[in-house]
């Protein structure tokens, strides 16, 4: 069984608590013996998979199988070409060079659904939209890559993960893939 779930801010990819105040996967009645498909910070939100099977983890998650997967972050201030560049090459982050990927400003930006808790907003300082699309996920790494190129990010979405979309499932859903979706999943 494979599950696409559309992570709410807020919530750990895992079953049981931390101490912290962020609800768990437990409040959203999976089927037994489910575990999520690496994960997405509790103030990340967006595509999380859950399977029953045994290996999709190092199958989708494996740098060297160069797994796509497509974040859209909402940064401070309007990078630049160049900033862009930068996060395409790779950047260090924590002494260790990330590998390529690509980047761009997306246009036009998206309409998405309000956060709860909303964002800062700040008058003085715009944001905007880029997309991301990696093929590795080490802690928080959008996060400080946007961060090194002078953008720290707002706001985090994972959107696809292989030629798979979220789509328009709502925050807080789920839903179990048919073949042809997990066809996506792995392309």
């Amino acid at each position: 069984m494979l599950i696409a779930f559309n992570k709410p801010y807020g919530v750990l990819s895992q079953f049981t608590s931390d101490g912290s105040a962020n609800r768990t996967l437990a409040e959203f009645r999976f089927p037994p013996r489910v575990y999520a498909i690496g994960r997405l910070d509790a103030d990340s939100e967006g595509l999380l998979l859950l399977s029953d099977e045994a290996g999709l983890n190092t199958r989708l998650l494996d740098p060297e199988r160069a797994h796509g997967r497509i974040y859209w972050a909402q940064v401070e201030g309007i990078p630049s070409a160049e900033a862009l560049e930068k996060l395409a090459r790779g950047v260090v982050v924590q002494g260790r060079q990330t590998l390529p990927c690509r980047a761009w400003m997306l246009e036009p930006q998206p309409e998405v659904p309000p956060r709860e808790p909303p964002i800062r907003f700040r008058k003085s300082v715009p944001d905007r939209w880029i997309g991301l699309e990696l093929v590795e996920g080490k802690n928080r790494q959008v996060r400080r890559m946007t961060a090194a190129v002078g953008h720290p990010t707002l706001r985090l979405m994972r959107v696809r993960i292989g030629q798979f979309e979220l789509g328009d499932l709502p925050a807080g859903e789920w839903k179990e893939l048919d073949e042809a979706a997990r066809r996506l999943v792995f392309a």
